[in-house]
Parts: C-alpha cells; structure tokens; sequence
C-alpha cells in the first residue's frame, strides 16, 4: 500500500480524508506520523496559494506524495471575510465556538437575502512521476446561507459548520452525520477531481 501524506495536524480532518478516500488503496499519513515538526508559512493571496506553498513544504521534507488543502468561509455581507484567515481570523487562542458566535455577531441584522456565503477549499497534490515532479490544483465550494444563531453543537476543528445552514436540505451543515458531510464537502469535491492522479499513485509498483 503506498503512502500518500495529509498534510494536517487535525484528527478531524485526517479523519474526513479516510473517508473521502477509502476507494483508494493508499496508506493515509498525518504530519505527525510522518514525524514532521516544522511548520509551512501559509502567507499566500488565495486558499490555491497556501495549498501549494504546504503541499510543496511538506513534499521537500516527506519525499512522498502530498496532499494539502487550504480553505475557510467567505461571508459575502462581511466582504469575503473571514477568508484565508478563517483559522486565525479571531487570533491564535480564539476557539471554535468564539469564531462561530462572532460570525452570527456580525451579521446580525443582515436581510436574508444577504447572508449568502460559502464554505471553499482548494486542495493541492504534489509527487514524483518517473523523473518529474508533479502538481494538481483543484478548488470547490459549499454554498449555504448564515444562520441568526448557532448549531448548539460544534464539533473540534470545524466551526464553521454550525453557522452554515443548507437551504436544499433544510439544515444546518453540522447537522449532517459525518458521512454525509463528507461526501457532499467542498474537500470532497476538490480532491474527487484529483481522482486520476490519485489511482496512479495507489497503482505504482
């Protein structure tokens, strides 16, 4: 089974990824299982830019194929924002349910038909083909609408699903059972289009 590293920290997320990819016969690895330490700057513009500057990090230190991703809510009534600074937007010791409630403080008041926003993700996978390196770049969105108040349960590493509530279905992103969340993410949807790639790397002897 060949490795493909994720590059996160996060159990909840490295958790997401075992299910979006358990098609593919790869052995999934976090930073900390990889022994990795160091930190990749994510200073880019974009959410495509702090992938790659992470995929590409943690591929020069790893050796093996890498898959990162970068990705946060856009409110349109508050600009965009939180944007690439979703994770630090409140600083480093804001926790999940400060960053949620802050969302619903600051829209308070907006009409409904201005409370679009979307959860985005860009994901960027990194490897060596024969004597070339190669990268993907792929990016998807979740779109919904920003709730007057919070989902009362948030779970560790995703606040921003319990702000976020789906029209379609009628309920909040937080209300969906972690495979149903999994399968209709914007993560999902990135890294589907990362599909043939992916098998090429799971296939090699």
């Amino acid at each position: 089974m060949n490795p493909l590293l994720i590059a996160t920290t996060n159990p909840a997320k490295l958790a997401e990824y075992r299910t979006i990819l358990r098609g593919f016969d790869l052995h999934l690895m976090s930073l900390r299982d990889a022994g990795i330490e160091a930190e990749a700057p994510e200073d880019g513009a974009t959410f495509a830019d702090n992938a790659r500057i992470k995929a590409r990090f943690y591929f020069r230190l790893a050796q093996i194929p890498t898959l990162a991703d970068d990705g946060g809510l856009e409110v349109d009534a508050l600009g965009g924002a939180p944007g690439t600074n979703s994770h630090r937007w409140l600083g480093p010791d804001a926790d999940d349910r400060t960053l949620a409630e802050e969302i619903v403080r600051r829209t308070a008041g907006v009409p409904p038909d201005h409370r679009t926003a979307r959860l985005r993700a860009a994901a960027v996978l990194v490897y060596r083909d024969s004597d070339e390196i190669v990268e993907r770049v792929t990016e998807a969105a979740q779109e919904g609408i920003i709730a007057d108040r919070c989902y009362p349960e948030i779970r560790i590493g995703f606040p921003y699903r319990s702000v976020l509530f789906l029209p379609a279905r009628g309920c909040y992103l937080a209300e969906l059972s972690e495979e149903e969340a999994a399968q209709l993410s914007q993560r999902k949807i990135a890294v589907t289009k990362l599909t043939d790639d992916l098998r090429r790397i799971a296939e090699r002897r």
